[in-house]
């Protein structure tokens, strides 16, 4: 098994790409230990690595965040070994109650006007086919979370959490692309 590793803008965050698919539908993200041994076996094995702040599970990838002290060259071969490990053995990524749970967090705690829903059809449509592919590129994901008062929030996860360029695209490309196709978009701000 290969598995490729790439840079992301966070210099904080590495994606490692397994060649194979790891979440077919949707993305998880674990900032904690106690979390992410719940949810899935390979989250908890990426925080058995000591200096692994956060894992976070996109479809063909894994961000892996670490602390400021250790070194990538000293965290990368336990990162490669423990997701190695992980598709060698056959498990499911996730558990199958974590998934449930995911799935229905995805969609729980969206906020706006029923009057505003045209408006945020179309914000979920731009970013759906227009932000997330991008973002995914950079191994995170940005969800919609509400439309209020001409401000869209939005969740930054993975590797756009905590991403000192995260601010300028936030507010310069995704912020600059909403209001271009959507009038009633004054700003963007992160949740």
């Amino acid at each position: 098994m290969f598995i490729q590793t790439e840079a992301t803008p966070n210099p904080a965050t590495l994606k490692f790409l397994p060649g194979r698919e790891v979440l077919p539908e949707g993305t998880a993200d674990f900032r904690d230990a106690t979390a992410a041994r719940e949810a899935s076996p390979l989250a908890g094995r990426l925080f058995d690595i000591n200096g692994v702040t956060g894992v976070f599970f996109g479809y063909d990838f894994v961000t892996v965040t670490k602390a400021d002290g250790p070194d990538w060259q000293h965290l990368k071969p336990a990162i490669l070994g423990a997701i190695m490990e992980q598709f060698m053995s056959g498990q499911p990524v996730m558990t199958s109650a974590a998934q449930a749970r995911g799935d229905a967090a995805e969609t729980g705690d969206e906020f706006y006007d029923k009057a505003d829903a045209e408006i945020v059809i179309t914000i979920k449509e731009l970013l759906e086919t227009r932000v997330r592919p991008a973002v995914a590129q950079d191994g995170g994901d940005i969800t919609f979370r509400g439309f209020e008062n001409g401000t869209v929030f939005l969740n930054m996860k993975g590797a756009c959490s905590g991403c000192p360029s995260s601010t300028a695209t936030l507010k310069h490309g995704i912020q600059n692309l909403l209001r271009h196709f959507v009038p009633e978009v004054q700003q963007v701000e992160q949740i």
